[in-house]
């Protein structure tokens, strides 16, 4: 067994292992697909642009596609075309962004707990925070479906629209349905760390002729087209190279997924016999994304998550610790109304994503796998060293 580098072992990535690798398509297919309307001086919210929302409804099975700037306009919006009043509900354990949407709109965040072993919106904890809340906001962590029937049944009880933050779910599938077929809207992320990439962009998918209505007059100022705004809107328009990139980005989706899946496997083959590692916990009909790569350590494996994160660094290994600290102890939130969040704080100081990206090796797998497995070995040594045995 090699020893880790904290205990005078050598690197195990000296040449050093980057968290992500954006998959970016060949610059001559984008340069192509974007001239014709470049040439015709067409910079913005051009044909690309329909032909991606388009594209992307008939991937999805969705009846309606908006293209956006972000995904974090592309909440504000919807969240806008729905009407929402007073309070929405949602996880602690999400992006910051899924707030930030919320309070733009003048709303005020409930944050309910996330299961431990999923990750996803506690259910069971969000059906007694409803009460006088507006809307339902829940995330597809890390590209794995979160319950949607449940959260869609608890929406429907309270007489609320459901929302999915699905920056990291496009394609991701929920018992065979794809993901942004669901709730009354859900919204993608395509910035460079995400399974489809534009660059920057946004893609909300909609049931609801309404919302998709509203969110295109938003996207543009509020402004139908006759300069007499509707309603306060944003500049949150897609530019015509932000879509040919998407689009030559969405021509190769469900190969980079199976690849994806496939590293998901190996790491979680790999550490099925490290004790106090646990994987994130996918339905078993359901299909990730893998857009992180995400685990739990407890004190079984010896050592910290912090002192996994510090190990890690040292072997050359690029990780994240999403989401730490969860939005609810943010600065940013530190006048919202308290609640207490056991579940997420535990969760929060425990996880840490690996390094996954589409022309990631099996090998490469297997010598991160080796790294953890020889931190559990060799777990006395690095507490005597310095790291720390618990958070």
């Amino acid at each position: 067994m090699r020893r880790p580098v904290l205990v005078g072992g050598a690197p195990a990535f000296p040449e050093g292992l980057p968290f992500v690798r954006p998959a970016v398509p060949p610059l001559e297919r984008v340069m192509a697909r974007v001239r014709p309307s470049y040439d015709k001086g067409i910079l913005t919210n051009g044909p690309l642009v329909r032909e991606l929302e388009e594209r992307a409804a008939e991937y999805l099975g969705a009846r309606h596609v908006v293209a956006v700037a972000s995904c974090t306009a592309g909440l504000m919006l919807t969240l806008q075309s729905l009407s929402v009043e007073r309070a929405v509900v949602l996880p602690s354990f999400t992006f910051v962004a899924s707030a930030h949407a919320v309070s733009w709109n003048g709303l005020r965040p409930v944050f309910a707990e996330c299961d431990e072993r999923s990750f996803q919106l506690d259910v069971c904890d969000a059906t007694g925070c409803v009460d006088g809340a507006g809307a339902i906001m829940a995330t597809h962590v890390f590209g794995a479906p979160c319950r949607v029937e449940e959260i869609e049944a608890l929406g429907h009880r309270a007489s609320v629209p459901v929302v999915f933050d699905a920056a990291h779910g496009l394609g991701a599938t929920r018992a065979g349905r794809r993901i942004g077929t669901f709730g009354d809207a859900e919204v993608f992320s395509l910035s460079p760390t995400k399974t489809v990439v534009a660059g920057e962009g946004g893609l909300v998918a909609t049931p609801r002729a309404d919302v998709a209505d509203a969110i295109r007059i938003g996207r543009d100022y509020g402004n139908p087209g006759d300069y007499d705004a509707r309603f306060v809107g944003l500049n949150a328009r897609m530019s015509e190279l932000h879509a040919a990139i998407a689009l030559e980005s969405l021509a190769g989706l469900d190969e980079r997924l199976e690849i994806r899946r496939g590293i998901a496997a190996r790491y979680r083959e790999g550490l099925r016999s490290i004790p106090g590692v646990t994987v994130q916990e996918v339905d078993a009909l359901d299909g990730s994304t893998y857009k992180d790569f995400t685990i739990a350590v407890d004190d079984e494996l010896g050592v910290s998550r912090d002192a996994v994160v510090a190990g890690l660094h040292a072997e050359g290994i690029d990780t994240r610790c999403y989401f730490a600290p969860p939005v609810h102890q943010q600065q940013a939130y530190r006048d919202v109304p308290p609640r207490f969040l056991p579940v997420t704080e535990r969760v929060a100081q425990r996880v840490v994503s690996l390094p996954i990206f589409a022309d990631m090796g099996l090998d490469t797998v297997d010598r991160v796998v080796d790294v953890l497995m020889s931190m559990w070995v060799y777990a006395g040594d690095l507490q005597a060293g310095g790291a720390p045995l618990t958070v």
